[in-house]
């Protein structure tokens, strides 16, 4: 006999877990598209060019060469010093292959830093608006999420006095998104040297660099965390291929650590999923080795759409919306229009309303601001065409001037 399913008891982290809001509002929109409404979705953080074709041509040899069984835990040898050598070329870092553990995504090796380091009663620093993911990887490892907001008129950065009074003798971890998802910031050197300052009276706290969109950037420097003095030893630097090389389907990510957290979430790993793909890895050493123009030439794409997105948005009353200098998002702050009513008499309340406005009455898909924890805002990926982009812009200023 079949038991209800409403009897089935689930781990307690698992129930209280809360599912991706982007990845929710991105299905709502494809459910929309197949009902036969013509959205424009720009929810998804995911950029709309093919993967290069010297990437692509590695993982079809991979195959045709028969490299398609297990490899080492943490990833092939030739993989890891690959990755090494990237460390020492562009960001100064000195790792060994021990210190390095390759995985599926930088998803799975943010959750990995995450679970290594936070324990129970642990509290892991947040600045918000934050990528949807670090606060429910926190909870589910036991820890407890501090979310510590900014504004857009700190351009969303962390200020250090912000840092110090935030940091109490429970913090173990401060999470560090730069170049941002979901606002774009990147902090520029200075900045992040400060925030090295405050954290040298912390000896027992870490900090997590999540620095996935480290080369889309535009005129903006790019200074990995761990560069600053004292700071290697603290430090896990996360990073990946998803973004810049538009591999978000072949999941590879990566971590570098100091060796005792690399070797506990190396252990993680083998319990959990093993190693990421073997083709994955062989389009990895590809993408580390090839020249850099087609992703300088995506990049250069993005910002003529940055460009574009950004000055139409602030021709329209009621926005406010800072310069992002890198990854492909904007987050206007929209708070002029929460407390004004729809056309059909429905007051916006919130960011949530005012996505869901947008996408069931104008077909625009976006990710509200309370995701982020951010929820003056919205994020608004522009990893769409130009073409999409302008339809959509057009619809967005034409919801946000019908509430009145």
């Amino acid at each position: 006999m079949p038991v209800p399913t409403q009897s089935i008891r689930l781990n307690s982290r698992v129930a209280d877990m809360q599912p991706s809001a982007t990845l929710a509002m991105s299905a709502r929109a494809e459910e929309m598209r197949r009902q036969g409404h013509p959205v424009v979705a720009l929810s998804a953080g995911e950029p709309d060019f093919d993967t290069p074709d010297p990437i692509s041509e590695a993982g079809i040899n991979a195959i045709e060469e028969g490299f398609t069984h297990y490899t080492e835990n943490t990833g092939t040898l030739e993989l890891r010093e690959a990755i090494c050598q990237k460390f020492e070329d562009d960001n100064g870092l000195n790792y060994s292959p021990e210190q390095v553990v390759c995985s599926n995504g930088a998803k799975q090796s943010l959750a990995l830093a995450i679970h290594v380091l936070a324990d129970e009663g642990d509290e892991v620093l947040v600045p918000a608006p934050h990528w949807v993911s670090y606060p429910e990887m926190t909870r589910f490892a036991g820890a407890e999420p501090v979310i510590v907001p900014t504004g857009v008129e700190d351009q969303y950065r962390l200020s250090p006095a912000a840092l110090d009074e935030a940091l109490t003798d429970r913090t173990r971890v401060v999470i560090l998104c730069s170049p941002s998802n979901p606002t774009g910031s990147v902090y520029p050197p200075d900045e992040l040297a400060a925030l090295a300052d405050v954290l040298r009276d912390y000896d027992d706290v870490f900090v997590i660099s999540d620095e996935i969109y480290e080369h889309v950037r535009f005129d903006a420097e790019h200074r990995s965390f761990a560069s600053f003095p004292g700071m290697s030893d603290r430090t896990v630097t996360i990073n990946g291929f998803s973004k810049a090389y538009a591999m978000t389907g072949w999941r590879l990510g990566y971590m570098a650590a100091p060796q005792p957290i690399a070797d506990a979430a190396s252990k993680i790993q083998s319990q959990f999923t093993s190693a990421p793909s073997s083709i994955s890895q062989k389009a990895g050493v590809a993408a580390l080795n090839m020249d850099s123009e087609p992703v300088e030439d995506m990049v250069a794409a993005f910002r003529r759409r940055r460009d574009h997105v950004l000055e139409h948005l602030r021709s329209i009353d009621g926005v406010r919306c800072p310069t992002p200098e890198g990854a492909f998002y904007l987050y206007p702050d929209l708070s002029d229009f929460f407390g004004l009513d729809t056309p059909d008499g429905e007051t916006i309340e919130n960011s949530t309303d005012l996505c869901f406005y947008l996408l069931e009455e104008h077909n625009v898909a976006l990710v509200p601001g309370d995701a982020f924890n951010g929820p003056n805002g919205l994020r608004l990926s522009y990893a769409s065409s130009m073409e999409d982009l302008k339809t959509a812009l057009k619809r967005i200023e034409n919801g946000l001037t019908a509430l009145q």
